[in-house]
């Protein structure tokens, strides 16, 4: 594997945002069957007025990321189950689903095509891949598309949150919820993040990182921290909710398999609101943060806050937790698990 890199990019400040780079891959899926990957420099997409992307919401996508690590070689963490997790997201709205091999295969391509956006190791930033697939057919009736298009572009990136791995507060409040309990919560359709826009620009401009979201049914129960998935550590125990409209996080996981061999018992249940004053940590998780720290839950209908970081520091679990996923991921300790692809 090449080392060169893009020298015109400043790796030390990038953010989580787009940058150009080389080269996106594409596959259509026409008359039954799916085409050969093709590269393509070009950033735009065309599309018929009527297609039912537009119109109906057909479009599913994923986010994983390629890491360069000390020795140089660039590893892609679980593409496989980001593969399988979009083959569920298709199912959950009719749409055509992608073999896992044509999946691996574009991802691999993709990052091979632009290694040289790949960040260096000693910048603590990677390469973010994002998948998605639309519906393409032009059709005007509610009705599932024939034709779509996968496409996998990329971009190298920094921090998810500026503070990078600090504690960060969140907020709950009622009047807002994310999806609902047998609907497409736990499927990663773009329709979920739009309808989570106005309730997170609320809370952000309230001075939160995210919205915190309880189950739409009951208002009783966890659900998720804007779009990651919670995790709370107490008695030496990972406890993350279990819910029906929650997206299955790949890092959430990940970190309950580390934490499992980190000698924490690990329980996936769900996790009534009052219990969150039992937690000695708290975090939320996913592949854009990998682990971000929550410093404190305000209810803004109870007007209780929940404290997680007294002294303004992660936790210990937050810090062992994330720091092990990060250095498997970037290559630093043995990957005994096989969640690593390395490209060649």
């Amino acid at each position: 594997m090449s080392e060169k890199l893009n020298k015109e990019i400043d790796w030390s400040s990038l953010g989580f945002g787009y940058i150009k780079t080389d080269y996106n891959v594409r596959c259509s899926f026409k008359n039954g069957e799916w085409s050969d990957l093709r590269a393509c420099k070009d950033e735009n997409i065309s599309l018929h007025m009527s297609a039912t992307v537009l119109h109906y919401g057909q479009e599913v996508f994923e986010g994983l990321k390629a890491f360069r690590g000390k020795d140089g070689r660039i590893r892609i963490f679980r593409m496989d189950e980001n593969a399988k997790r979009l083959q569920q997201s298709c199912e959950g709205i009719l749409m055509q689903t992608l073999p896992v091999e044509k999946f691996e295969e574009a991802i691999k391509k993709v990052v091979k095509l632009n290694e040289h956006f790949v960040p260096p190791y000693e910048s603590g930033a990677s390469l973010y891949i994002r998948p998605l697939m639309i519906g393409t057919s032009a059709l005007v009736g509610v009705q599932p598309s024939k034709e779509y298009e996968f496409i996998v572009f990329v971009t190298p990136v920094g921090a998810y949150f500026k503070g990078g791995f600090k504690p960060s507060p969140y907020v709950i409040m009622r009047e807002y919820d994310r999806s609902a309990p047998l609907g497409t919560g736990k499927y990663k359709v773009g329709g979920n993040y739009a309808a989570s826009m106005v309730a997170g620009k609320k809370a952000y401009d309230m001075g939160y990182s995210a919205l915190f979201y309880l189950d739409a049914k009951e208002k009783k129960y966890i659900d998720e921290c804007g779009a990651a998935n919670f995790f709370g550590i107490k008695n030496n125990t990972y406890v993350t909710p279990k819910s029906t409209s929650i997206l299955p996080s790949i890092t959430n996981k990940s970190l309950m398999t580390l934490a499992e061999d980190f000698g924490l018992k690990v329980e996936r249940r769900q996790i009534p609101v009052e219990e969150l004053a039992t937690f000695e940590e708290a975090g939320a998780c996913g592949t854009a943060a990998v682990v971000s720290p929550i410093e404190r839950i305000d209810d803004f209908d109870t007007k209780k806050t929940y404290i997680f970081a007294k002294n303004g520091e992660a936790g210990e679990w937050c810090k062992k937790l994330n720091d092990k996923l990060r250095a498997i991921q970037y290559g630093d300790e043995e990957d005994k698990y096989g969640w690593v692809t390395i490209v060649e």
